[in-house]
């Protein structure tokens, strides 16, 4: 049951903050960021096994690994410019934080055009002349 260890320290260190958050703004940003890091920390292994199957399911279906890579890089995109999105949107950087996720956005579409393109001519293929 990770979800309860997961829930269990967000709460403490949310409580945590509220009662720092008056006296030392800094230390609350702190603790904030370290719970966030931690629950990421629990979850390593998790996406660890979910990355292996996914790698054992496109071996056996005949998938080029060079789609499967360029897919697990998007998706680590994705949670790391949330992740730090949030982190400094808790600092109170509205704007950084929209920069991150723009930069993210970005980087997804760069390593998603050569997927596109594999997929447009394909349907290219499929069309009569």
């Amino acid at each position: 049951m990770e979800i309860v260890q997961v829930v269990g320290l967000g709460l403490i260190a949310a409580i945590l903050v509220l009662v720092v958050k008056e006296q030392k703004p800094m230390f609350a940003f702190l603790i904030a960021t370290f719970a966030g890091i931690v629950i990421f920390l629990m979850l390593v292994g998790k996406i660890e096994t979910v990355i292996q199957v996914l790698i054992d399911l496109a071996e056996r279906s005949g998938i080029e690994p060079v789609y499967l890579k360029t897919i697990l890089k998007i998706i680590g995109i994705a949670y790391i410019a949330e992740f730090g999105a949030q982190v400094v949107r808790d600092a109170g950087q509205e704007g950084i934080a929209s920069k991150i996720e723009l930069a993210g956005k970005v980087l997804i579409m760069v390593l998603a055009v050569p997927i596109i393109s594999v997929i447009i001519e394909t349907v290219m293929k499929l069309l009569p002349a």
